[in-house]
């Protein structure tokens, strides 16, 4: 169904390949249930419309990154963007996911992805004056824990302090992590989220989006007793401390709260080695 009548997956994909239309721009539902659905255009078989949520379970990483690429301009298109996917930028250099405008671009990153070429990338967009927005599909999704792969995502500003972006298309929908922050020892996150539907009005919520921030508690005496058993265990971490004490002659139980209780951004430093150092 799209505006309460009935289309042909054959008939649509026509207009598409007509350039009449641009693929999935429409809210295809199925008449049955009422769920979101995809026209699929394929080269070894006739067109045919699927349920997201069987998408889903086929989904590997190339066609995650493929609808989420498309739902995200089809969006944009919504909201009064002139956006266009798979640009080449720089001479060549480097293919925009999604091009908003001539000075702003989405990359969709749902494969793995090391510092090297995302700083390369980065460096690129930088380059021809674009602001690259970097939003990630479920393999880098934010947990309880920091990953060291996740820390090239995070983005601060002063509306969201630490946040982070990701794209969900089996639910229509892209989140915002957001006042990010670690805990003082371990590598538990703590974060707000706020969820955006994947179209006009849900991009401009999210442009104008400005949340209250939580405030955190930490236990320090929780935080102390995972860095004793760190130092028990003889992990990086514990080794690094239990040299540092040794050092300044300390011990664990003669440092103050002060210490345990401090927050710190995602990645860095933890607060106790901040402290004697």
């Amino acid at each position: 169904m799209l505006n309460k009548r009935l289309v042909t997956a054959v008939n649509e994909a026509h207009l598409v390949m007509t350039n009449q239309k641009g693929l999935n721009y429409e809210d295809y539902r199925c008449p049955r249930c009422s769920k979101r659905m995809m026209l699929v255009i394929s080269q070894q078989k006739m067109p045919f419309f699927k349920h997201l949520n069987k998408i889903h379970n086929m989904m590997g990483e190339k066609e995650e990154h493929y609808h989420s690429k498309m739902m995200l301009k089809s969006a944009l298109t919504a909201a009064g963007f002139n956006a266009q996917v798979e640009i080449p930028l720089a001479d060549g250099q480097i293919r925009a996911d999604v091009l908003a405008s001539p000075k702003l671009a989405f990359e969709v990153q749902c494969a793995p992805l090391s510092t090297e070429e995302f700083n390369h990338r980065h460096a690129l967009y930088r380059q021809v004056g674009i602001t690259d927005i970097w939003i990630v599909g479920q393999r880098h999704y934010l947990k309880d824990k920091i990953k060291t792969t996740q820390l090239i995502f995070m983005r601060e500003n002063q509306s969201w302090r630490q946040y982070f972006l990701e794209i969900d298309p089996t639910q229509d929908q892209f989140r915002l992590k957001f006042n990010i922050l670690q805990e003082p020892v371990t590598r538990k996150l703590h974060y707000q989220i706020a969820s955006f539907d994947l179209d006009d009005l849900g991009i401009q919520k999210f442009w104008n989006f400005k949340p209250n921030f939580n405030v955190y508690h930490v236990n320090p005496n929780l935080q102390r007793e995972y860095l004793q058993i760190q130092i028990k265990q003889k992990s990086k971490l514990g080794l690094e401390i239990a040299k540092k004490l040794y050092q300044k002659h300390l011990s664990l139980e003669s440092l103050p709260n002060a210490p345990f209780e401090k927050w710190r951004k995602p990645g860095d430093i933890d607060s106790v080695s901040q402290y004697l150092d």
